[in-house]
């Protein structure tokens, strides 16, 4: 039977969110016949956890869903096992790349994929703890419908079962790779305020994320549809387009990747960074591999501690890091993109190899130039006034430390992708253990060497 692995990382309370996504594997299983491994990855404060592991003892048993939840303890037991046994040269260093201090949003997302590797999963389908499903006629619309209805399938048998193609003919035989949609409701990167507040800074702010001598009218474009997602348009009916998927109309809360990505290629690990994790969606659409694009999109909201001050400055932090890493990971997309169908083998899976030259050829931006997009920052955020202010004291005083930071990042994601493939070797039929009673119940499973699809 074909493994599949949905998996909601968390390090927030979020027990609507979890009985939801429960509700998504069991559709999954249901109506597609694969065993869903439902992975819970818990990087919470007590009270929260203990109320995960309340939420998640009390779901009822469903038929071919298999139910984990790992705090992190079990998640460093987990790595510590994998990365002993993959004979790494530096094991302390590639286990903080795994399961750093700090929030990252690559790093929780590999350890998914690394989970899922070791149950022997043919995809991952990612959701975020701050997002809600649609409705229609009163039923959830649940993204891994098209999921699972496209994943790893050549792209010519999913053109028949799709409401469009605007694939290049010439990719028919090449496997699906990736399905996502965006989000409605809020936006995912919280700058509507500071475009209330001063429309000319916001530009100038949101214009750093636009690659350099792009003509006016596309980047006007670009700076106004920014981090906005489907809008807010309620859901009527499917829409699907078989094509590329431009990493522009996706939301890391609402998409799945094939195994021939995740497997072989993992996220770059930089800590209190968001955006950081959309690299295998831009590498996707590189290597100009098939994917889906679907319109049941996720509700996004903000969490009232996104709202509150700390909140607010943890937020503006990553929102800064961004900003400075931008400029290091186009230099890596437009090598992936020159690089196209270099980055392929055979069967259409990713070859690490190539991603490695890439990234060690890639010239990212020197250190003037860096500067200055920290001043842009800096600048800005002190025009805004009161605690934009105040958070630009904050950066100010963190400067050398985010600018060296910033470069770094791509090191130690250098570092990470060299050491993927020995990873994933060693996490092989070796699943994390739990200890009792962190997971709801978990069906004995078979050995997952040759159960999946």
């Amino acid at each position: 039977m074909r493994r599949v692995c949905l998996t909601l990382p968390t390090d927030r309370a979020c027990v609507p969110a979890l009985r939801a996504v429960a509700e998504e594997a069991a559709y999954g299983a249901r109506h597609f016949g694969v065993e869903v491994h439902l992975l819970v990855l818990d990087s919470s404060g007590a009270r929260d956890l203990a109320a995960h592991r309340e939420a998640v003892a009390a779901l009822p048993p469903e038929p071919g869903v298999v139910v984990h939840h790992f705090d992190e303890d079990e998640q460093r037991d987990f790595l510590r096992g994998a990365v002993a046994r993959s004979g790494l040269a530096e094991p302390d260093r590639v286990l903080d790349l795994m399961l750093p201090s700090g929030v990252s949003y690559g790093a929780c997302t590999n350890r998914a994929f690394l989970v899922a590797e070791a149950l022997g999963c043919a995809s991952v389908h990612r959701r975020d703890s701050d997002s809600r499903y649609q409705y229609l006629d009163g039923k959830p619309v649940f993204p891994i419908h098209h999921e699972l209805t496209a994943l790893g399938r050549r792209a010519a048998d999913v053109a028949g079962l799709v409401s469009r193609s605007r694939l290049d003919p010439a990719l028919a035989d090449r496997p699906v790779a990736v399905v996502g949609g965006s989000f409605v409701g809020e936006m995912s990167v919280d700058v509507a305020e500071i475009r209330a507040l001063d429309p000319l800074v916001h530009d100038d702010l949101i214009g750093l994320t636009i690659p350099a001598g792009y003509p006016e009218i596309w980047r006007r474009n670009l700076v106004d549809e920014a981090f906005r997602g489907a809008g807010t348009a309620a859901f009527t009916g499917d829409l699907t387009t078989l094509t590329t998927v431009s990493p522009t109309r996706v939301d890391m809360c609402n998409i799945a990747f094939a195994r021939g990505v995740y497997g072989r290629v993992p996220l770059p690990p930089a800590t209190d960074t968001i955006g950081s994790d959309y690299f295998l969606v831009h590498l996707v659409h590189g290597a100009r591999l098939p994917g889906v694009l679907h319109n049941r999109h996720i509700v996004n909201f903000h969490t009232p501690e996104r709202r509150s001050d700390a909140g607010f400055l943890a937020y503006q932090l990553r929102l800064t890091k961004f900003l400075l890493a931008v400029p290091h990971l186009q230099a890596v997309y437009a090598g992936t993109a020159a690089a196209g169908d270099g980055l392929l083998d055979g069967d259409g899976s990713v070859r690490a190899s190539a991603v490695a030259a890439v990234l060690a050829a890639s010239t990212g931006p020197g250190p003037v130039e860096n500067a200055e997009r920290f001043d842009v920052v800096e600048r800005s955020y002190r025009k805004l006034g009161g605690r934009y202010a105040a958070a630009a004291d904050v950066l100010a005083a963190r400067r050398e430390r985010l600018l060296d930071e910033a470069r770094r990042d791509m090191a130690d994601f250098a570092l990470l992708l060299d050491a993927w493939a020995p990873l994933v070797r060693a996490g092989e039929g070796h699943p994390p253990s739990t200890h009792p009673p962190s997971t709801a119940y978990r069906n004995r499973l078979p050995s997952p060497k040759g159960s999946a699809a």
